[in-house]
């Protein structure tokens, strides 16, 4: 196979996937929203009351108030939508797919399981990010966090929507598929 062939596949191939990860997401995204919910549970109780899926938008309740004397009995919410996080899915379905590997089923199971904790990363780094960084000051001061909790907050936050959902399903590929990748480079070396 060559390199133009493979690329040509993969691009006929990522509308398809996206399709589907579309209007699959609440679905597919599941497993993501209950990690979040876990972690949320375990580390992160004095800050979110309760966690809603609704499609593929999870909905934090916090125990934040919104600072104001009449709103005193009100919750802040925050909205994540984790399409955001979750776009190396049928990025890494397309790649698979486009490989032609007779283990494919096999393959996309493996990256789904795989890829899934790196949407939760960035789904909570989002969220951290709104309640300590970009919420009004009487919301940020609830959160108790300090400078160097919110800069690590905003390193995260980066590395969950700019790094993580491109590099990580590529990297997973490569993994996967070093037979296909040095098939290809003996053919074109020869």
């Amino acid at each position: 196979m060559r390199l133009g062939g493979f690329v040509v596949r993969v691009l006929a191939w990522l509308p398809v996937a996206f399709v589907i990860w579309y209007f699959t997401a609440p679905l597919l995204l599941w497993p993501a929203a209950l990690v979040v919910k876990l972690v949320s549970h375990l580390g992160l109780a004095d800050l979110v009351g309760a966690i809603e899926q609704s499609g593929s938008t999870l909905v934090f309740a916090t125990t934040l108030r919104p600072g104001t004397a009449a709103a005193q009995a009100a919750r802040v919410t925050v909205d994540v939508n984790m399409l955001l996080y979750a776009f190396g899915l049928p990025l890494y379905a397309a790649l698979v797919l486009a490989a032609r590997d007779p283990r494919w089923t096999r393959l996309l199971a493996i990256g789904y399981a795989a890829l899934i904790p790196f949407v939760a990363w960035g789904v909570l780094a989002d969220f951290l990010k709104n309640v300590a960084i970009t919420a009004g000051p009487l919301i940020t001061s609830q959160t108790g966090f300090v400078a160097w909790q919110r800069e690590a907050i905003a390193f995260a936050y980066q590395l969950g929507a700019l790094i993580l959902p491109t590099v990580a399903p590529a990297v997973l590929w490569v993994v996967t598929h070093d037979a296909f990748l040095e098939r290809m480079r003996r053919r074109s070396a020869g």
